[in-house]
């Protein structure tokens, strides 16, 4: 695992060492950002489920402000914590072990809101409709949010939730699926 592009190009990223873990591979996470946009002129970012944090830490590579990286295992936010002090981005993140809907309600009591938001949850253990649902409830989003889910390729993602609407579906090999949702107020 690596960073892609951005000012820490190249510079490899410690793993989260065990099986509960599923890292997002450098071709999805190079192809994802070629999607989104490959750099940032600032932003906040929500990673959760964060795994190692490569894709918060991606994000924040290629120019994004503070990154918000939540994720419930122990050892998963212990390789967190030693990617940012490696590539000297603490300053720029805040990190939490919690569950995903305990997080997403304790961003809205704060006000937070994100341009762009990762999920990778263990496949099939969660509901994208019911995430995007709380993320909409929490306030955490406005207009031009970018979601990125990433999920089993079999799996069925709705094509809008709420005023989140499918942009582009993905497939990479047999197993991995990437859907990205933007935000859109109707008017």
């Amino acid at each position: 695992m690596r960073v892609i592009a951005g000012i820490h190009k190249g510079r490899q990223l410690k793993p989260v060492p065990n099986h509960k873990t599923r890292p997002t591979t450098d071709k999805v996470k190079e192809s994802v950002f070629q999607i989104i946009g490959p750099y940032f002129e600032g932003g906040q970012v929500l990673d959760l489920f964060a795994g190692s944090g490569g894709l918060g830490i991606e994000a924040l590579s290629r120019g994004a402000e503070q990154c918000v990286f939540v994720d419930q295992q122990q050892k998963a936010i212990q390789v967190i914590h030693e990617n940012l002090e490696t590539l000297r981005l603490k300053d720029q993140a805040e990190i939490f072990r919690t569950d995903a809907l305990r997080a997403i309600k304790a961003a809205g009591k704060r006000g937070l809101t994100f341009q762009y938001i990762f999920l990778d949850p263990p496949y099939k253990k969660f509901s994208y409709e019911d995430l995007l649902e709380a993320l909409i409830h929490e306030g955490l989003t406005d207009s031009g949010t970018t979601i990125v889910c990433e999920h089993d390729a079999a799996e069925d993602i709705p094509a809008q939730v709420g005023q989140f609407k499918l942009i582009k579906s993905e497939k990479y090999g047999s197993n991995i699926g990437v859907s990205i949702f933007r935000y859109e107020v109707t008017k």
